[in-house]
């Protein structure tokens, strides 16, 4: 083209990555973008010229590994081609599970394990299969002798070795990071009151700019604000014509006040439960279709209410048929798993298609005409469930939750509608009980990058980001030890990070200046008693009974354990209301300090908040935490007034005058739990202590507390939190 791009290929070389050495590619046996030949390589490396023990090879006979990347699926044929020889049995295998089998589950991300048949009375068969541990320990070891000998072998040919760094560079280490300046933009519809941070103001040059955006700011960091000026933005500019803001039941109300008070002169819908009775619902449907509104401002609940077509699920199937016969007509793609799900979803559009049609006949959210959804509280929705082949790895749950597949559902034809792009979700906690979070994000808002690099699979996706690793833990009863697989390990996390940074937008709260100190927290240990050293003891036992089958999982199991255990952690009158106060149990200590900040701050009226999820007030003289507390702050001198439950708050206008008490100090002790006083509690102005009781079940649950104290518009210089710890 004489020159004409040299300056675009000058630019171009600027901020091309450097290129990865081999030493921080990690490998491994199921890499997903390592090709099926060099697996049919490394098989005759490790076993020698097995054909040799065939002594008339048919020619029809496919013996070659195949692999699909639709289901993430690793097939060996022929797994006992080799089954006398002693590479097969001991070297790299052993006499109850071969060397080929084990690698097979291997590239599958399968636990090798070994079990046997033992007596179970408490199952209707009468019998049920255990690991043998020895066993298992046993192919645990040749599994990893396996591994080490292919990432040691697949570097050693150089042709092989350059062959894969090609594939490797092409696929997964050529994305830049783009980084965003919202410094131009200006917000000529804004109130003038409003001025958004920089970092604000650069998320919503994202949204603007880019297909999907996961807006993972750290909770009280404004994503509200960033998600409303970007809609309206995209609306002003004539990119996006009707938003929706997808938003959690209890902030409806909020939400509306946010947005009137950033744009006091926009049309805006909210959509609450009462307003979405079944009576109200079609009027109000054909009002979002057929109206022009600036904002729709919907709560889960109503939006989950709004169903997709039949003809939306028709043609997803259609195009999912067509992609899977593509692939099975591939020689080295045709897995039998492959073929299964050929089959399933064949089945699943003759179903659907012979279905008669429900009586709904109204208006569905295809029918709607959003253009950019938004999804507050998007943590909310990562239980979408997963298929894998991946068996007996802690943190990770295949069932899911409908609810959360059908966001994931809506999600999709929202992009689908939109030639790819228009959803944003947001959440200041995107991964917190396991990785396979940041797979669901993705899945979310990165669905066809995923597929164009072949991990679209969640086996695919852990095989190239995550390692396997089994290892002796602490059981849950503290007493004993057991044989545990997670995820534990992570690999070519710069590639991950470049490929989340298409879409993701961090910010840390503490990078502010408005946000108060934070010296870390304040763990108050307690020592524990002698009845929570006899019940320790009992939940051991039972522990061990539900493990080995010798009690029904009907009659007890290991979430009821679990919940007995947060129970006498916090009181032991929780369990048993005979038991006498313990003057140095959790409960005494948190009132003791409240006490203290309660006096110390007066003159400030400084306010504090009290978690506790495993107790609720109940008001019929029955023991309960709550009630315990405010009884003891009452005898110490704390007004009524300035005590408060948030339980009493049950109504829109309830919770804000009872927030308005607690921002003014009028309220000055709060209790609640982290569901009912986690998101949209802001009651920060004169904030000074946040006390936790119990431990939120969830990670994201203490972050959520958290984000109620270190939050901007918080007045005070330092903040303190307080963790109630019994010795164990």
């Amino acid at each position: 083209y004489n020159g004409y791009f040299a300056e675009n290929i000058k630019a171009i070389e600027k901020v091309i990555p450097p290129t990865v050495a081999t030493n921080d590619i990690y490998i491994t046996l199921g890499s997903p973008w390592v090709p099926a030949d060099v697996i049919d390589d490394f098989i005759e490396y490790l076993l020698g010229d097995w054909r040799r023990h065939w002594y008339s090879i048919n020619d029809e006979k496919d013996f070659h590994t195949k692999h699909d990347e639709l289901t993430g699926t690793w097939e060996i044929p022929f797994k006992s081609r080799c089954n006398h020889d002693v590479k097969v049995t001991r070297t790299y295998g052993t006499d109850r599970i071969n060397a080929l089998h084990i690698l097979e589950r291997t590239l599958n991300m399968k636990s090798v394990a070994v079990t046997d048949e033992v007596v179970c009375n408490t199952n209707s068969s009468g019998k049920k299969r255990v690991i043998n541990q020895s066993e298992t320990i046993l192919a645990i070891e040749k599994q990893n002798k396996m591994i080490k000998a292919f990432q040691k072998w697949v570097w050693e040919d150089d042709a092989r070795k350059e062959r894969l760094e090609r594939i490797f560079e092409n696929n997964f280490s050529c994305i830049r990071r783009r980084i965003f300046d919202g410094s131009f933009l200006r917000f000529p519809d804004m109130s003038a009151q409003i001025n958004l941070y920089p970092y604000q103001k650069d998320a919503v040059a994202r949204i603007i700019f880019t297909p999907n955006t996961l807006l993972a700011h750290d909770v009280g960091a404004g994503k509200t604000y960033v998600m409303i000026a970007a809609a309206m933005e995209m609306r002003r500019m004539g990119l996006s014509e009707k938003n929706m803001f997808v938003v959690p039941n209890n902030i409806v109300g909020q939400w509306k006040n946010i947005f009137h008070e950033m744009y006091p002169s926009a049309d805006i819908l909210c959509v609450d439960p009462k307003s979405f009775a079944p009576s109200k619902r079609e009027s109000v449907l054909e009002r979002i279709r057929d109206n022009d509104f600036d904002g729709i401002i919907i709560a889960y609940s109503c939006f989950e209410q709004i169903p997709l077509s039949k003809g939306y699920y028709q043609n997803l199937l259609i195009d999912e048929q067509k992609h899977i016969a593509e692939i099975a007509g591939k020689k080295n793609k045709a897995t039998s798993r492959l073929k299964k799900k050929q089959e399933a979803v064949s089945k699943a559009l003759s179903e659907l298609s012979v279905a008669m049609d429900d009586l709904y006949n109204g208006v569905y959210l295809d029918d709607l005409g959003i253009t950019r959804l938004f999804v507050d509280e998007a943590h909310n929705f990562k239980n979408v469930p997963l298929e894998t082949k991946t068996n007996n790895v802690l943190g990770i749950n295949s069932t899911g939750s409908k609810r959360c597949q059908d966001m994931m559902d809506k999600v999709h034809m929202i992009q689908k509608k939109n030639d790819g792009k228009g959803v944003v979700l947001a959440t200041g906690t995107p991964i917190t009980n396991s990785i396979t979070d940041a797979y669901i994000m993705q899945r979310y808002l990165q669905s066809g990058e995923l597929s164009m690099l072949d991990l679209q699979s969640f086996d695919s996706w852990i095989g190239m980001f995550a390692e396997r690793v089994t290892e002796f833990e602490v059981d849950v009863d503290t007493s004993t030890y057991r044989l545990a697989t997670r995820f534990a390990k992570f690999h070519n996390l710069p590639e991950l990070t470049s490929l989340l940074s298409s879409v993701a937008d961090f910010h840390q709260v503490d990078e502010s200046a408005d946000i108060p100190a934070f010296d870390g927290y304040n763990d108050a240990l307690v020592s524990k008693t002698p009845a929570f050293a006899a019940y320790l003891a009992d939940i051991s036992t039972r522990a061990d009974d539900v493990r080995n089958g010798r009690i029904s999982r009907k009659d007890d199991n290991m979430l009821k354990i679990t919940s007995d255990g947060r129970k006498i952690g916090l009181d032991q009158r929780l369990m048993n209301s005979a038991l006498p106060d313990d003057p140095n149990s959790k409960l005494n200590a948190c009132v003791n300090n409240v006490l203290r900040i309660w006096n110390d701050t007066k003159e400030q009226k400084l306010t504090q908040l009290i978690f506790c999820d495993m107790s609720t007030p109940k008001g019929d003289g029955s023991f309960n935490v709550y009630d315990d507390i405010r009884t003891k702050l009452l005898n110490a001198g704390v007004p009524e007034q300035e005590i408060e439950f948030i339980h009493n708050a049950d109504t829109e206008n309830k919770k804000a005058e009872l927030f308005s008490k607690v921002r003014s100090g009028q309220v000055r002790v709060l209790l609640g739990s982290t569901a009912k006083m986690g998101a949209g509690t802001n009651v920060q102005t004169l904030l000074v202590a946040v006390h936790h009781l119990d431990v939120g079940w969830r990670p994201s649950d203490m972050t959520q507390r958290n984000g109620r104290i270190i939050r901007q518009g918080n007045q005070n210089k330092q903040v303190y939190v307080y963790n109630y710890v019994t010795e164990s």
